[in-house]
């Protein structure tokens, strides 16, 4: 029931309708239309309709329209029309209730989430240098300015909650594609808020490429930012590569706006080429994923055949150098890799003495062998046990290699790649066409009026640019858009970055937590969680944090920028081994190790001595070569000393940029504190360096003095001796893992074990310490560690040089073995020994090979540890040897 009063008398009986309207003045005009057709007018100042409510709202959207409006005030008259105020004005307006919408504010500014970023924020204005408090104070100005709308994003960080989105019917990628894209491309659309995770070289600024493409396909608007204009600058010329650029405005800082508009960019002339249908394109891209995973399964065959070729190299030179060279041909049993290592760990079972009747029986009926003289005795076994070895890798690369070589020629049948060009180009046509028809031509904004006219400025330019600090002071007031990519976030303090998430309705964070992290402002205010915690967290932790395994994320695998003996150093050590290599490697020189002499010659961050020991390498002129050091004394020396060719810089700096050679300088001796040594080896601070370099990578090191610190240097001097092409500069007293042969040698050994007497104590008291030992290793301290069983003395030390006297070296050949060898996983090297010892050690004979095995074990700077089957507290006697182990390692590189 609607009452209206004119000049306070009620009219409601004596008219049959009533209408509001602005006259040309901007007065509020009532209209009473009485029955007869007359109408009568009066201000509507003077008149009052029943019911009038206030409303709450501080933004409302006209239908059908994407421009949301920030209001002073509403007022809902007479369930028929709302009149609208805006801030800084006076005036009503008159809109029809049906054709708007109120949008209510939430109780988000009120509530601890946010008061404590504004808090935050506040602080650090107020902490701020009069000469810096320009960015805290436009970062609370921002904060202040934000309108909560239920639908940002912001609204769901604050109370922990990520709705479901549909994702698009179809997709397009008109910038490449490889698998691992595909599925962050399609994942970003899944949810309000989703994350990509691109490590070095992964094709991240392509995959946010093609997400933008499938947003101005569904016509949405869309910012991209970041805390550096570099990440965004990056978007802006791949998109100018292909003339795109001309739907971006650049805007972020008050200056980058006046030149944007100064010089605004026009839509091209010419029409674009013609555009397959959407139907035939879809249907290229679905045949296309099939191929994908072929063409990365190949990339990982090729991975693992080098991988094998070189532990084959290292057999092959370790059997030269113990004088084992004519080995008898195992071929002829047609074993497969399993049956090879079932043997093994049979031979490797077996007393001293010759063969039992029961051991024959076992040898023809599991193995076929029905001749066994070649057995008979422990030092023939022993011969035989290498000739598997070394069949077991012909056998295996050979496998490799029949697989790769089917796959390559499936990808070839099928054309591949010029598929994928062919979707490529589908794709940058179909966006093109889609572009041509949705752009107009010109859009009559400037600087000063676009935020007046914002839905004919999105429809122009749907693609926005801007810092995080400007991205609130870039869009019109309480705009929303329909996603916000917001690049580097591993990078990204959490205020400003939510600014950025104040904005969208869709959120699609993009960073690599394993790259240099930002460097947060210290706070004493205590954060309402640990995952909103400003004072440690990055915006992309905080994400992690928040939703942990409910957080939609990608990881890009696919790497295409470093040499790959490069790049595996940092998927080894930092990726989990989940990146698929796609370079090749040709045989090139890819890691040079130069350890400069013991001594301190480090002098206030700086550090002669190793840039002159790097100038006396050759190099070649025609690349291009990148210095790097943790200091910026170090990089101010060497651009006194080194070549003007080489790109000096720190590391901090050079993130983003990449060079053919980069030479890193770890500048510390080993008179450096414990504070100097955790940041010069920090894993944010190597990942990088070393994946800057595309073609070679050269380590400047210190003789020894990472070794205590034990952690990521420590595994990249390891990786480059196992790796390096050079070997004759390294030179290390033991001998590496043959990693890919011990992991099938280990189930093998396992099988045999559960399938011999529970009661006979050695193997009974081996199981069991396996099991703690496997039980100990998943535990996050010693990720960096494997464990194999039963590796021969022999080839886990060399025995060629005179650190070990005749009866040591004879004792090695006879074939003694460890129960437990630990190796680092990067590098493979082998630093600790555990042996379980039984009652049978008692005895005067075993005494003695204890000892022999102790003594050569010491000598070549491997620790022991010896567990008796009646010792109690087992578990924590290995943590504490492990950690002592990895703490006190000091094996010496011969410099």
């Amino acid at each position: 029931m609607v009452t209206v009063f004119v000049d306070g008398e009620n009219k409601t009986a004596n008219i049959v309708d009533w209408t509001l309207y602005s006259d040309k003045n901007g007065c509020v005009q009532l209209a009473c239309h009485f029955r007869s057709g007359k109408k009568y007018i009066r201000p509507f100042s003077a008149c009052r309709v029943e019911p009038t409510l206030p409303s709450a709202s501080k933004k409302f959207i006209k239908k059908g329209q994407s421009d949301v409006q920030v209001i002073e005030n509403a007022q809902v008259v007479g369930n028929k029309y709302v009149l609208i105020n805006y801030p800084n004005s006076a005036r009503w307006y008159v809109f029809k209730q049906d054709d708007v919408q109120l949008l209510a504010e939430t109780q988000l500014k009120q509530g601890t989430v946010f008061s404590y970023f504004r808090d935050i924020a506040e602080q650090r204005w107020q902490d701020a240098r009069e000469d810096k408090k320009i960015i805290p104070e436009n970062t609370l100005r921002q904060l202040d300015k934000i309108i909560a709308d239920p639908e940002t994003v912001l609204e769901a960080y604050c109370n922990g909650k990520n709705a479901v989105r549909n994702g698009l019917d179809s997709y397009i990628y008109p910038f490449g594609l490889n698998e691992s894209q595909m599925q962050a491309v399609e994942k970003a659309f899944s949810a309000q808020i989703s994350v990509i995770e691109g490590p070095p070289g992964t094709g991240k600024t392509q995959t946010i490429l093609n997400i933008l493409a499938n947003i101005l396909l569904q016509n949405g608007r869309v910012a991209i930012v970041s805390n550096n204009n570099t990440a965004v600058d990056n978007v802006y010329e791949k998109l100018a590569k292909v003339n795109l650029d001309y739907v971006v405005a650049k805007l972020g800082s008050a200056d980058n706006r006046v030149k944007f508009f100064a010089a605004q960019p026009e839509k091209p002339d010419a029409s674009p080429d013609p555009a397959p249908t959407k139907e035939s394109l879809h249907a290229q891209i679905a045949q296309l994923k099939q191929y994908l995973r072929v063409q990365n399964e190949v990339a990982q065959l090729r991975a693992s055949i080098d991988e094998l070729r070189i532990e084959e190299k290292y057999l092959s030179q370790w059997l030269v150098g113990e004088g084992i060279e004519n080995l008898p041909d195992v071929k002829r049993y047609g074993f497969t890799q399993q049956k090879m290592t079932d043997l093994m760990a049979f031979l490797q079972s077996l007393a001293e003495d010759g063969l039992s009747w029961r051991n024959r029986l076992a040898l023809l009926f599991k193995f076929g062998m029905v001749r066994t003289a070649s057995l008979n005795t422990a030092a023939k076994r022993q011969v035989i046990f290498f000739a598997l070895q070394r069949h077991y890798y012909a056998t295996r690369l050979q496998q490799a290699c029949d697989e790769l070589t089917e796959k390559d020629l499936f990808l070839t049948r099928n054309d591949v790649a010029t598929m994928q060009e062919r979707v490529t180009s589908g794709s940058l046509a179909f966006i093109r066409q889609h572009l041509e028809k949705s752009i107009r031509q010109g859009a009559d904004v400037d600087d000063e009026n676009y935020r007046n006219k914002f839905e004919e400025f999105a429809s122009r330019y749907p693609i926005m640019g801007s810092s995080t600090h400007s991205i609130i002071n870039s869009l019109a007031p309480g705009v929303l858009l329909d996603y916000v990519i917001i690049d580097e976030a591993s990078q990204q303090d959490i205020v400003p970055g939510i600014l950025a998430f104040a904005c969208a309705r869709n959120v699609i964070v993009v960073g690599d937590r394993k790259q240099l992290p930002h460097v947060p402002e210290k706070t004493d205010l205590p954060a309402p969680a640990p995952h909103y915690d400003c004072a440690s967290k990055s915006l992309l932790d905080s994400l992690f944090g928040l939703y942990g395994n409910a957080l939609p994320v990608t990881l890009l695998k696919e790497h295409y920028r470093c040499h790959p003996k490069i790049i595996h150093f940092c998927n080894k050590q930092f990726y989990d081994n989940q990146l698929i290599v796609m370079t090749r490697d040709k045989g090139e020189s890819a890691l040079s190790l130069i350890v400069t002499a013991k001594g301190n010659h480090e002098r206030r961050k700086s550090n002669l001595r190793e840039l002159e020991s790097l100038m006396a390498l050759d190099w070649d002129s025609t690349t291009n070569r990148g210095f790097i050091a943790p200091y910026n004394a170090q990089v101010n020396l060497s651009q006194r000393t080194l070549p003007a060719e080489f790109i000096s810089s720190t590391v901090h700096k050079f993130q983003g940029r990449e060079c053919e050679e980069v030479v890193f300088s770890t500048v510390i001796d080993k008179k450096a504190d414990a504070k100097a040594l955790e940041f010069v080896d920090d894993p944010h601070l190597i990942n990088v360096a070393v994946s800057r370099a595309q073609k070679h990578f050269t380590l400047v090191t210190g003789d020894n003095v990472f070794a205590g610190n034990n952690k990521h240097i420590a595994a990249l001097v390891r990786y480059m001796t196992y790796y390096a092409d050079d070997s004759g500069v390294h030179y290390s007293p033991v001998v590496s893992a043959f990693d890919l042969l011990y992991e099938e040698y280990d189930r093998s050994l396992e099988k045999l074990n559960a399938r011999l007497n529970p009661k006979d104590s050695p193997y009974r008291s081996e199981q069991i310490a396996m099991r703690i030992i496997k039980d100990v290793l998943v535990q996050p301290a010693y990720a960096a560690i494997t464990v194999h069983q039963q590796i021969l003395l022999r080839q886990l030390v060399t025995n060629f040089d005179n650190r070990f006297n005749e009866r040591q070296k004879e004792f090695m050949t006879q074939g003694a073995s460890c129960d437990f060898v630990f190796y680092y996983r990067v590098g493979k090297q082998p630093f600790a020994v555990i042996e379980v010892d039984g009652h049978y050690h008692d005895t005067h004979e075993q005494h003695e090979r204890d000892v022999l095995k102790e003594a050569i074990l010491t000598a070549s700077g491997i620790r022991l540890l010896r567990l008796r089957t009646i010792d109690s507290k087992i578990e924590s006697k290995i943590t504490s040897f492990l950690l002592g182990s990895m703490q006190n390692n000091r094996i010496e590189l011969a410099g």
